[in-house]
């Protein structure tokens, strides 16, 4: 079907387009952008006067719990909510059950994810067998099955030894090495930030030099191995100094931060709200705004969700017995706009930060509009308010600190190749 989304205002971050024109999709893929090509018959006509179209949103993390925790979400329901919060493009981690260690792994979520035809799925393979932190996994085999990288995910690796050699692994294989800042030691099994909140609530705290001390050893490393190296879910401010002197050392890293952590500081657990049970843990306001100025000069490259869907039971508990995690790619978009609102970035600074600056960094064609890509598109109604609610969220997980909060720009339509996968309930 040859469709033209007309009279919508078109942001795209990487081509430096931002006016209100027209766009021309046919065969699945975009074909013109004010104008069409030569013989082009439109067969639908979409009229978003007074919306904004983007390129849909990649999301670096998503854990979709299959295989292995269906009790919690599916392939196909989280890659839904994926669609219904512009999202078409998600990175799976590799903790899964069982770990995606094997090609066979990888084609089980390929298959389950194409079938669900809501989005598409890319996956990061495990750095280590079953991510027990000793034998290195098949790298090459992950990476011809079509992982984009490799990582042991939290999980803690036997030696610094054994991370030496699975950077040289992954290095030669010319595959991205992404990497958790986190000293398990250090952390001793902590569930908050170390401070003044975790002190007054007799939490076992978490010290931000379990980042970065880790961060430091990390950096050496990938100074020794060359690997091209991604430091995943940063959380206090001194470790994104720690990426911006390296990367002004020319080493070859990248950093993203979760989105909950520009908002959220230790003082939202309160009274022990295991809703705000994160792992990095939520740390102080200063941290919070450190991170936000990474974001602002680029040292931090990214926003994703790092969602983490989970099941009623997994947060009533004693908090320190409650899973981490948040349930996060509803409101992956509507944060980073916020983000807008609150003038931390131009509005096309935050649509790059979640669609073509993630997309170079997993090495994926994605994010933009170029003329030829797959039509991959996100339209959304800027001025419109909405309360996130449970009955509003299409993930199994309603686990998420952000209930009742109000947010400005709905999403009306979603497309994965020309294809509508989500459209609102409003009037067109």
């Amino acid at each position: 079907m040859n469709l033209q989304i007309s009279r919508g205002r078109v942001i795209d971050p990487k081509n430096g387009i931002d006016r209100v024109t027209d766009l021309f999709i046919g065969g699945g893929k975009i074909v013109g952008i004010d104008n069409p090509p030569s013989g082009f018959a439109v067969d639908r006509k979409l009229d978003v006067e007074d919306q904004i179209i983007i390129p849909s949103l990649v999301d670096m993390a998503a854990r979709l719990r299959e295989p292995g925790q269906e009790h919690k979400a599916t392939i196909a329901s989280e890659t839904r909510a994926a669609a219904a919060a512009g999202i078409t493009s998600l990175c799976c981690p590799p903790d899964t059950n069982p770990v995606i260690d094997s090609p066979a792994e990888v084609e089980l979520i390929q298959q389950r994810a194409y079938a669900a035809g809501f989005c598409r799925v890319y996956i990061i393979g495990a750095l280590t067998a079953g991510l027990n932190g000793q034998a290195l996994s098949e790298m090459a085999a992950l990476k011809r099955a079509g992982c984009v990288g490799v990582s042991n995910a939290l999980r803690p690796l036997t030696n610094s030894l054994v991370l030496r050699r699975a950077m040289e692994y992954a290095a030669s294989q010319t595959l991205t090495l992404f990497l958790y800042s986190f000293d398990h030691a250090l952390a001793n099994h902590g569930c908050a930030h170390e401070g003044a909140v975790s002190t007054r609530l007799g939490l076992p705290g978490i010290p931000s030099a379990a980042e970065t001390a880790a961060m430091g050893q990390l950096i050496a490393l990938v100074e020794q191995t060359g690997v091209r190296a991604h430091f995943c879910r940063l959380s206090t401010a001194r470790a994104v100094n720690m990426v911006a002197r390296a990367r002004h050392d020319g080493l070859p890293i990248s950093a993203d931060v979760c989105a909950h952590q520009l908002f959220l500081t230790e003082s939202d657990i309160g009274d022990f709200n295991s809703l705000c049970h994160t792992l990095p843990p939520l740390r102080t306001r200063c941290d919070l705004e450190g991170l936000r100025q990474g974001i602002i000069s680029g040292s931090l490259d990214a926003i994703c969700s790092d969602h983490q869907p989970h099941d009623i039971d997994a947060k009533q508990a004693p908090f320190p017995a409650t899973e981490p995690g948040i349930s996060a790619l509803e409101t992956l978009l509507a944060l980073t706009l916020r983000l807008v609102e609150e003038e931390v970035l131009t509005l096309p600074e935050a649509i790059a930060r979640v669609t073509c600056d993630p997309a170079a960094i997993l090495g994926i064609y994605a994010g933009t509009l170029d003329i030829g890509t797959h039509a991959d598109i996100c339209i959304y109604q800027p001025d419109e308010r909405w309360t996130l609610t449970p009955e509003s969220l299409l993930s199994h997980g309603k686990n998420t600190p952000f209930l009742g909060w109000s947010f400005t720009g709905r999403i009306t339509h979603t497309l994965v190749g020309g294809r509508i996968v989500y459209q609102a309930n409003l009037a067109q």
